[in-house]
């Protein structure tokens, strides 16, 4: 049986002409400086997205670990949203990484209250530990894939020059934010002082994440992305698609947009479920019945189509390259089949 794989964009394939790139790729050891295919990538991403310099990582979440050793030493404190992925779903890396503790702040759909963020910041004094980081998601996974604001995005960097704190970006899926805002990616990431964005998702590389700042934290990056096992080795073979990406690939993600509006119409009239209008490529689907998100799933494979959960309440379908307009109309068949079934 072929499945309609909405679990997540992380399951793209990379493209014919990623392929091409990967094989003919020229590539030296980076451990050196000296793959020319992973500089200019680095350099690439590092304009696309108005810093200075760039380093490229095997993974998002090796990103984010990077930038938070980077910023902080061990017993600091991070200001963060309460279900960031760097909180939620990168096995307590903050704690056994970096040895700081998060400041947790509920956000309504990935936005924390302006307020409650200045309110976070200690006061210095030897009882306290300081406070050397903010943290904000850039689409935000567990709100459904929400964009920030532009605005709100200036009111916390306002902040953070205030009080003279860094702000990282988890800018996993920012071209998504991009295209929603109709903006360049550059004009969110003025924003923040660093920013990790994720090659592997709606972009369609077969792995690997990009980590952008001022020459200077990526310099100091780079050294903290050694102590993680990090370091690379004739990794232009897979930096090639990363290029390919950035050049072919960002435009296209407003199809994954349609995609997910074109589902979201279908699901927003089945009474058993209450679902927000998408952002971007993530519906967050709430299950009004006393049945488990698992059960949905269960039966949603027995016909084809693949899906995962945000908890026992919540489905999550993503929309990418791989799922035609065609596998939408199919998926919207196999889920009015589950729930004539369940009803």
């Amino acid at each position: 049986m072929r499945f309609i794989d909405l679990r997540s964009d992380t399951v793209t394939k990379p493209t014919e002409e990623m392929r091409k790139a990967m094989y003919e790729a020229e590539v030296g050891d980076d451990g050196y400086g000296e793959d020319p295919t992973v500089n200019l990538l680095e350099q690439k991403a590092a304009e696309l997205l108005g810093k200075e310099a760039g380093l490229f990582v095997v993974s998002g979440t090796m990103g984010n670990q990077v930038a938070l050793l980077t910023w902080t030493s061990p017993g600091d404190e991070v200001i963060i949203e309460s279900e960031s992925h760097i909180y939620y779903y990168e096995a307590g890396g903050m704690a056994g990484n970096s040895g700081v503790q998060p400041f947790l702040i509920d956000g309504e759909e990935g936005v924390m209250p302006i307020e409650e963020i200045e309110k976070a910041i200690r006061p210095k004094g030897r009882v306290f530990p300081k406070t050397s980081l903010i943290v904000l998601e850039n689409t935000h996974n567990r709100a459904g894939g929400k964009v920030l604001p532009l605005e709100y995005m200036k009111e916390v960097y306002e902040i953070s020059r205030k009080h003279d704190i860094p702000i990282h970006l988890d800018g996993a899926r920012i071209f998504n934010a991009a295209i929603y805002l109709g903006i360049p990616a550059k004009e969110i990431a003025k924003y923040a002082d660093s920013v990790m964005f994720c090659l592997s998702k709606g972009l369609s590389c077969p792995m690997g994440s990009v980590l952008v700042g001022s020459k200077e934290f990526i310099e100091e990056a780079r050294r903290k992305r050694q102590r993680l096992g990090g370091g690379l080795r004739q990794a232009g073979v897979v930096a090639a698609c990363g290029i390919v990406a950035l050049e072919r690939m960002i435009d296209r993600l407003v199809e994954d947009h349609e995609k997910a509006q074109n589902l979201y119409n279908f699901l927003k009239d089945i009474e058993i479920f209450s679902v927000k209008k998408p952002d971007t490529n993530i519906l967050k689907v709430r299950i009004k019945i006393n049945k488990k998100a698992r059960e949905f799933l269960e039966e949603f494979k027995k016909y084809g189509l693949l899906a995962t959960s945000f908890d026992d309440e919540t489905l999550r379908f993503v929309t990418h390259k791989d799922v035609s307009f065609e596998d939408i109309e199919k998926a919207k068949e196999i889920i009015y089949k589950v729930w004539e079934s369940i009803s």
